[in-house]
């Protein structure tokens, strides 16, 4: 098969989407890209936490998760906090989670997540090695490799993620980290300052990197355009024509004159869009999208907040910081920070809770109390899909020429890269560099 003569139609212009539609493009794949929203980027992708944590990819479902159930189920200011649901999805979901607690599957897990990590940070600093300063600046790309480092204000918890670092260490796969002291967190960042009193110290990873999101959305979409790739926007599929195990078309109901250049010769009135090859990629919206295809998706929405402050006349952190104790993660991004943080499961919708806004911003302003203007800050929700294993979903579907690259959880950002190299080795029939079998649907 010659990927040239091959037309394929990727779901989704979030960071997931883009990055695999670039990917099939640098394989010579034709490709199309259909988004529900105006522009890129602007769902899940929008204003996450900024941190490629390649390191830093332990699952929710672990050992102490259904320990810490009652915690969750009952404090609401707390960074994981549950809403119960009685919807067949919700405990469909929770049940698999409960049974993908135990050590034996965490560890695994971090192993398969571990590979995609530096699988991706590859693909990603490949991607952006020669970035125009120009289209940088146009994306508001703000990519560097600043290091991460994870901070501790409880011994116990200290212990349990210096035996983490032990064992990624032990798997040989490159990963460089160092347990420090208090003062040496300081010495690494002093803008630590204002919390040294409360450590007991901190895990420094020097390679992590940090790139806003959007911005990188906005980037690659700007590459897949200069290679000829079509990005049809405001676009919405309704339906999905299959003929036994395969997709002949999609429905399309647009919301603009996106279609114009698209395949029909009466383009305002077209309501089919033809592809020999389909990837979904939409996020959560993924999940009601694949019955269209037969193909049910284990993903339930965590519901993730941020606030992004300008910080440049403000003492805030050059690295990135995770504040353990309160799971906040800060980037900063030219002259803004981001912190985002907390996860709340079943609320699947993208509302700016104010409550749990005005516990990020007490939460930062006690790590970095002179960062900038917490009274004037932007505020963003989102829902991070999510498998219950933690694992993405890079498989094909019930049907045999639609695909799907979805379930990435908090890590969409860090993993999209390495899973549009995944993608694109299964849609070209090449052997991969990782193992497949932990990014199927059987094994979600």
């Amino acid at each position: 098969m010659n990927p040239q003569t091959k037309h394929v139609c990727v779901i989704g212009a979030g960071i997931v989407g883009l990055s695999t539609a670039w990917r099939l493009m640098q394989d010579g794949w034709q490709v199309s890209v259909i988004e529900e929203s105006a522009a890129p980027g602007l769902v899940t992708s929008y204003a996450n936490g900024a941190q490629l944590s390649y390191s830093y990819v332990a699952p929710l479902a672990e050992p102490t998760a259904l320990t810490s159930l009652p915690k969750w189920l009952l404090q609401k200011d707390g960074p994981l906090h549950i809403h119960p649901s009685l919807s067949p999805t919700f405990l469909r979901w929770t049940l698999s989670f409960a049974m993908h607690c135990s050590t034996a599957s965490a560890q695994q897990t971090t192993r398969d997540l571990l590979g995609l990590g530096y699988l991706s940070r590859r693909v990603l600093r490949e991607w952006l090695a020669d970035v125009p300063a120009s289209w940088a600046t146009a994306a508001g790309l703000d990519y560097r490799t600043n290091g991460k480092l994870v901070v501790f204000r409880d011994p116990a918890a200290l212990a349990l993620a210096s035996a983490q670092v032990n064992y990624q260490r032990s798997l040989n796969v490159g990963c460089e980290q160092h347990v420090l002291s208090p003062s040496e967190c300081l010495q690494t960042e002093p803008a630590l300052a204002a919390m040294q009193s409360k450590l007991v110290g901190g895990i420094f990873t020097p390679s992590e990197d940090v790139v806003d999101s959007h911005g990188l959305c906005k980037y690659l979409e700007r590459l897949i355009a200069s290679r000829g790739g079509k990005l049809l926007y405001d676009t919405r599929i309704t339906g999905a024509f299959l003929e036994g195990r395969r997709c002949i078309a999609l429905k399309l109901k647009s919301q603009s004159t996106v279609l114009q250049e698209a395949q029909s010769e009466k383009a305002a009135d077209m309501t089919e869009f033809k592809a020999d090859f389909f990837v979904v990629a939409a996020g959560l919206s993924s999940r009601e999208l694949l019955q269209k295809f037969d193909t049910r998706a284990p993903l339930l929405g965590l519901k993730g907040f941020s606030i992004t402050l300008d910080c440049e006349k403000g003492i805030a952190p050059s690295m990135s910081i995770t504040d353990s104790h309160h799971k906040i993660v800060f980037a900063k991004l030219g002259h803004r920070l981001r912190a985002a943080g907390m996860v709340d499961l079943g609320r699947e919708n993208r509302e700016v809770d104010a409550n749990r806004i005005k516990a990020l911003i007490q939460q930062a302003r006690d790590n970095f109390p002179d960062a900038g203007d917490y009274s004037n800050v932007q505020t963003w929700a989102g829902l991070r899909p999510a498998t219950p294993s933690s694992r993405p979903i890079i498989d094909q579907t019930a049907c045999e020429n639609v695909y799907a690259n979805i379930g990435h959880g908090t890590l969409g950002l860090t993993l999209a890269a390495g899973s549009a190299d995944l993608l694109a080795d299964k849609l070209a029939g090449r052997t991969s560099s990782l193992p497949m079998t932990p990014f199927t649907f059987l094994a979600a």
